[in-house]
């Protein structure tokens, strides 16, 4: 239930987006200049629709989801296509496309369907028609039923035939009217060459090739366009006779008899599997082709079925759009939040609201530096463009200003870093762009990630204390945390502080920890504000909770479970994808979001915001690649869980045991280990030289005090459970 603040601002929302989206829709139909890609209308347009689904009561008909069509503007003859230029339903996977194949067969049942697939370029709709083999007219898509007469702009395409061309076989084509529809496009090398010169010229780069192709074509000056690098692809052929072209197939053949350029990559197949074979593969090389595309079409080969399937609303049923997932997105910035790195260099990240980029789940993405903040000028509250091409990493495109909220404040970078780190001075070195800890270099902050890593509440690695983390540091045999798994003895052996002894004992240590719990490998990362505590209930929330794991007190193996099988289980669960670098170690802190980090236990909105930043920093990222290259497997190994719910707090000294061994002990059986006395604490167990304070806590809060025996007795009575 929405406060009456919160609905006030989700209506604010809903006003400001029905008008932004209702100006790029006057930009991208009347205007044939949109400002914005299809990917970033259409992500805003779902976010209206969501408003407009929980609160009905407040749609209007000037709502951009309430629109039929938008008005041509004046300025090109209007003309009506004799036959309809249909746009496709979008499908988006494999069980959408077989949905569509049922459909289909209940409409014909007992046909055997062959498919055409081609490459669904992103460029503008044209029809072409020629008379007795002679272009006559051109005539975009328009509204699907009427079009605008391009014909002096299209005539300067250098590919377009002006008379198609004689081939054996394929005469007739050449009497009487045949129409060649396609697409007018600005191939990718093109563009980019048109930029350089406009970057040479110091005027302002085209923002894609899509909205270029389409502004060129309505340029009222045919010289203008006869200097864009346009390009014409065919895709289909219309006669009046449609049974002259029989299958999609052979119009492909009878567009490369007539001299009318079309995809190569077209193919029919089958069945569904070999349609997305196909998908597949091209989703993976769709970069390397030399135009833009967002998907596939997919028809029924055979062109008298498909007329005789009709039309379903304004869609054909024998066609589908399968497109690829968007690679530009729209989202909100929740928090910036500062990360140090391995040199001690600030890196800022925004932290927004999940959002599904080029089929991937991303929440943070890096800003760089304090500069491209500025730059940017990208605040808390602000509506961003996320987007990423193919593999590459997260970007922060641009921000919609329009849809700022009011009263956001810039972001002041070095009072960001004061409130952030107050235990650290920054400086900003001359001729950088980035801030930097004062006084960290990279081989201390080096030193002390490693000495924790190593450290007893960690991976406890025998031998590797602070002194042979110098030595190992000095000498440069280690330049980050998984160097140490590289380490020979006889690297070893050149350095003062290691003999035979000492050096075979400090390999031996490293090679025993390949294979280090879960919770202490996570506490050993030194993510801030993450300690072992907040690890373990990390684990106990992603790992045994979300994968259900179970465990027994049979053979190491059946108490064990490879971090490789939590990551596979929980991938499989949440079908997600992981971006370059493509690390499967703790691939699953890596996609949680950050509601659903604040879902564990003792892990609040900072805590979460650190993680996040932790996993946006690419070289946090290549350091877990290489763990995992070098064998490292985190374990999750647990006794059980019958402390669960129960909580412990040590004061004094144990005779049995140390307090971090009593604390793993704890751990093991899903209990709490508290460093103070608290509402929540079950156990204060008092060991020798007890501390007044803890015990006056335990007194005031009811908490029960438990001897040595007794706790040893409560670990025992668990074990044995």
């Amino acid at each position: 239930m929405m406060t009456p603040h919160q609905l006030k601002s989700a209506h604010v929302r809903l006003d400001e987006l029905k008008n932004l989206l209702n100006q790029y829709s006057y930009e991208y139909y009347t205007l044939d200049r949109p400002s914005v890609s299809d990917a970033v209308y259409d992500s805003l347009m779902d976010e209206l629709k969501q408003l407009e689904a929980a609160h009905p009561e407040w749609v209007t008909l000037d709502s951009p989801t309430q629109r039929v069509g938008n008005k041509l503007r004046d300025g090109f003859r209007k003309v009506r296509h004799t036959k309809r230029m249909v746009s496709l339903s979008d499908v988006f996977d494999r069980n959408e496309v077989e949905a569509w194949i049922k459909r289909t067969d209940k409409l014909v049942p007992g046909r055997k369907h062959e498919f055409f697939t081609d490459i669904k370029m992103d460029g503008l709709a044209c029809a072409l028609i020629y008379q007795d083999g002679v272009l006559t007219q051109a005539v975009t898509r328009g509204d699907s039923f009427i079009g605008e007469d391009v014909t002096s702009n299209v005539r300067t395409i250098k590919n377009v035939p002006l008379r198609l061309h004689k081939a054996p076989g394929f005469e007739k084509f050449l009497a009487g009217r045949t129409e060649i529809r396609g697409e007018v496009v600005i191939l990718k090398k093109d563009f980019e060459q048109l930029n350089e010169q406009q970057r040479a010229n110091e005027q302002p780069e085209f923002a894609n090739p899509r909205n270029l192709a389409a502004g060129t074509i309505r340029q009222l000056d045919p010289a203008l366009v006869a200097a864009r690098p346009l390009h014409f692809r065919g895709y289909d052929v219309i006669r009046d006779d449609s049974s002259e072209v029989p299958t999609n197939s052979f119009a492909y053949q009878v567009l490369t008899a007539l001299g009318i350029t079309r995809n190569a990559q077209a193919s029919t197949f089958a069945d569904l599997a070999a349609v997305m074979n196909f998908v597949d593969m091209w989703d993976k090389k769709r970069h390397d082709l030399p135009f833009n595309t967002d998907g596939l079409v997919i028809k029924l080969n055979d062109r008298k079925l498909y007329d005789d399937l009709g039309m379903v609303g304004k869609n054909p049923r024998g066609a589908v759009a399968f497109k690829y997932a968007a690679e530009e997105a729209t989202t909100v910035v929740r928090d910036i939040v500062i990360s140090i790195g391995r040199t001690g260099a600030a890196t800022p990240v925004a932290v927004f609201d999940p959002v599904v980029v080029a089929g991937t789940t991303v929440q943070h993405a890096s800003l760089h530096n304090a500069d491209e903040i500025a730059r940017l000028d990208v605040r808390r509250g602000d509506t961003i463009v996320i987007f990423k091409a193919g593999d590459i990493i997260p970007q922060v495109q641009t921000v919609l200003k329009e849809l700022r909220p009011a009263g956001s404040q810039p972001i002041d970078y070095p009072a960001e870093l004061a409130r952030q780190y107050p235990e650290l001075e920054f400086v900003r070195p001359d001729g950088e762009v980035v801030y930097r800890a004062k006084g960290l270099t990279g081989s201390i902050i080096l030193k002390r990630a490693l000495a924790h890593f190593a450290s007893k509440g960690a991976l406890d690695i025998d031998t590797l204390g602070e002194k042979n983390v110098e030595v190992l540091v000095d000498a440069e045999l280690v330049h980050d945390l998984a160097d140490i798994y590289l380490l020979k003895k006889s690297q070893l052996l050149k350095l003062e502080r290691f003999a035979e002894v000492s050096a075979q004992k400090l390999i031996n240590a490293i090679t025993a920890k390949k294979q280090p719990p879960l919770e202490r490998f996570i506490y050993g990362l030194g993510i801030r504000h993450v300690g072992i505590q907040t690890a373990t209930d990390i684990v106990n929330h992603f790992v045994n909770d979300s994968v259900n794991i179970r465990s027994d007190n049979s053979a190491n193996d059946d108490q064990s479970t490879k971090m490789n099988d939590v990551i596979h289980n929980f991938q499989s669960k949440h079908e997600e994808d992981l971006s370059t670098p493509r690390s499967e170690l703790l691939g699953f802190l890596r996609q949680a979001t950050l509601d659903d980090l604040q879902k564990v236990e003792g892990v609040g909105a900072v805590v979460a915001e650190s993680i996040a930043a932790w996993f946006t920093d690419n070289d946090n990222l290549l350091l877990l690649d290489k763990f995992t290259k070098l064998g490292v497997e985190p374990i999750v190994q647990r006794a059980g869980d019958t402390l669960a719910g129960q909580s412990f707090v040590i004061t004094g000294t144990l005779k049995s045991m140390s307090r971090d061994a009593a604390a793993e002990k704890i751990r093991a059986l899903g209990g709490t280990f508290q460093t103070s006395v608290g509402q929540s604490t079950t156990y204060l167990v008092a060991g020798g030289k007890v501390g007044a304070s803890k015990l006056k806590k335990a007194e005031k809060y009811g908490t029960q005090i438990i001897n040595e025996a007794e706790f040893e007795a409560i670990l025992k009575g668990n074990l044995d459970q």
